[in-house]
C-alpha cells in the first residue's frame, strides 16, 4: 500500500473508532490496525526525509548539496 492509502486507512480507522459503537473486541482490532498504519505511514515519512536533500548556494557562488535539516 501507498502512504496516501496507509494515511487514508488510518483516517477512517479513526472515524469507526470515534464514532461507531463498536464491542470491545471490534475497537481493539481498529486500534491495532490503527497502530501498524502510523508505524507504516511513519516510517515512510524517516525515509523520505533522510533522501530530501537541499540545494543550497554558497558564498561564492557554488551550489552544493546538502541533508535537508527539518
Amino acid at each position: 500500500m501507498t502512504f496516501e492509502s496507509n494515511l487514508a486507512r488510518l483516517e477512517q480507522v479513526v472515524s469507526q473508532l470515534e464514532t461507531d459503537r463498536l464491542d470491545l473486541n471490534a475497537s481493539l482490532r481498529l486500534f491495532e490496525e490503527g497502530i501498524e498504519l502510523l508505524r507504516l505511514a511513519s516510517g515512510e515519512l524517516n525515509e523520505a526525509e533522510t533522501r530530501v536533500k537541499e540545494l543550497v548556494e554558497r558564498a561564492d557562488g557554488v551550489l552544493e548539496l546538502r541533508d535537508f535539516s527539518g
